[in-house]
Parts: structure tokens; C-alpha cells; sequence
């Protein structure tokens, strides 16, 4: 297990799911661990949980969408936990589901908003506080659908292919002054935002991924664990595909 000891880590998204698997994994590994959220009740419930295991954790409320809610958040990183070295921008939803004409102007705004500029927001506030710090590592949620396209999700797939983008752009612009970027690509994972389906649609979603069945959020928070350990010193500019071959089919 990566040691993470006297790191402070900012995750967004944590109050369920992927978020809130690798703010616990990265708590039960020494982190001081910032678990954020649009949900303050998720948030504080998931910090409590880390905290009665032993953990040291704080909750914070923030929408992504809001650049002032990001900035708050680095600063609550800081003042609480005395610095920021690691994040995790992770908050995103799916969205409305229609072919490309039908999409409702606001539907498609609220998509990249949330997605896509809330991790531009994240970055662009966290990365001078990761600096300041002396250097770290940002992992940014992208999707498969980062990579490749699928019919009725076009503001999604879009968003996706931008954090992709702003990822290696990132990389490049600040890997030599100590900030490691990288995204992660999860394929279908079994969290709350798929409760929604019905079960043959669920299962139709397991017939996608070769492995022949969906992810879990612990899958994907060791891939982020690595990504944003020291055992990652050289990558950076990458994206980790966590789909069960999804991508390959």
C-alpha cells in the first residue's frame, strides 16, 4: 500500500462512489484527506466514517460548477490541513440522454460546467497551492468516454474529451516544476449514478466490458493511488484506462 503520510489531498466528488472509495484508501494510507462535495451531508458522512476508522479527514461543500466554490475549497485545504499536495477532480454527472439536435441548450451547459470547467477550475487553483507546497500530483476523472464516442451523450463525451486534453496540456505546461497530471478513464463502475437503470439495462452494461462485468469504485481509487503516489515519479501526461477492456472491443 502507497504510503501517502503528511500529504493533504483534496477530493472532489467524494461524498459517493469513486470519490468516496479513494478518499477512504488514501485516508487508511496516512493522507489528511478533504472530501468535497455538492451533498454537505455525503460529505461530512464520509468524513466521519475516515475519522471513527483511525483517518484524518475534513468535509467541505462545493459545486464544481462555481469557480469560487473550487477556490474556497483550496483554501479550506490549506488553512485546515496546513497545504495541499494532492488532488482528485473527480465530480461529474452524466447528464441528459438525446441525439445531438435534441439536446437542450441548458442540459449541455450544465454537462460542461460540471465536468469539464470544474476541472479547470480545479487546477487552476490547486496547482499554485500544490507549488507552494513543494510539488505533487493531480489525477483529473475522465471517462472511456474520454477516448471514444457513444451515441445520445454528446455534452458528456465532449466534456470528457476536453479533461482528456486539458490533462496532457497541463502536464506539459507544469511536470517539470514538480506537479505530476494525469486522468483516469473508468469504464461502466458500479456506483449510485447507475441506481437509476433498470436491471436489463444494467446487465446490458456488464455485455460492454469483455471482463464481463462492470468495475467497482475500489478498482478504479488503487488506480488513482498509484497515480497519485511516488511509485507514479514518471508519469505524468497519461491516461490509465480502468474499463475491463471496454476501449479494446
Amino acid at each position: 500500500m502507497h504510503d501517502f503520510s503528511g500529504k493533504v489531498v483534496l477530493i472532489t466528488g467524494a461524498g459517493s462512489g469513486i470519490g468516496e472509495a479513494t478518499a477512504k484508501r488514501l485516508a487508511a494510507s496516512g493522507a489528511q484527506v478533504v472530501v468535497s462535495d455538492i451533498n454537505g451531508e455525503a460529505a461530512e458522512k464520509v468524513a466521519a466514517t475516515i475519522r471513527e476508522a483511525g483517518g484524518q479527514a475534513a468535509a467541505n461543500v462545493a459545486n464544481t460548477a462555481r469557480h469560487e466554490d473550487v477556490k474556497a475549497a483550496v483554501e479550506f485545504s490549506v488553512k485546515h490541513f496546513g497545504g495541499l499536495h494532492l488532488a482528485f477532480n473527480n465530480a461529474g454527472i452524466g447528464g441528459s440522454t438525446a441525439p445531438l439536435a435534441e439536446l437542450e441548450i441548458a442540459d449541455w451547459q450544465r454537462v460542461i460546467d460540471i465536468n469539464l470547467s470544474g476541472v479547470f477550475y480545479g487546477m487552476k487553483y490547486e496547482i499554485p497551492a500544490i507549488l507552494a507546497s513543494g510539488g505533487g500530483a493531480i489525477v483529473n476523472t475522465a471517462s472511456i468516454l474520454g477516448l471514444v464516442g457513444t451515441a445520445g451523450l454528446s455534452a458528456y463525451v465532449a466534456a470528457k474529451h476536453g479533461v482528456s486534453g486539458l490533462t496532457k496540456t497541463a502536464a506539459i505546461e507544469y511536470s517539470a516544476k514538480g506537479v505530476r497530471i494525469n486522468s483516469v478513464h473508468p469504464g461502466y463502475i458500479d456506483t449510485p449514478l447507475l441506481d437509476f437503470l433498470d436491471r436489463d439495462t444494467h446487465d446490458g452494461l456488464k455485455a460492454l466490458h469483455p471482463i464481463g462485468r462492470l468495475g467497482t469504485a475500489e478498482e478504479v481509487a488503487d488506480v488513482v493511488a498509484f497515480l497519485l503516489s511516488s511509485d507514479a515519479a514518471f508519469v505524468t501526461g497519461s491516461q490509465y484506462v480502468v474499463d475491463g477492456a471496454y476501449t479494446s472491443a
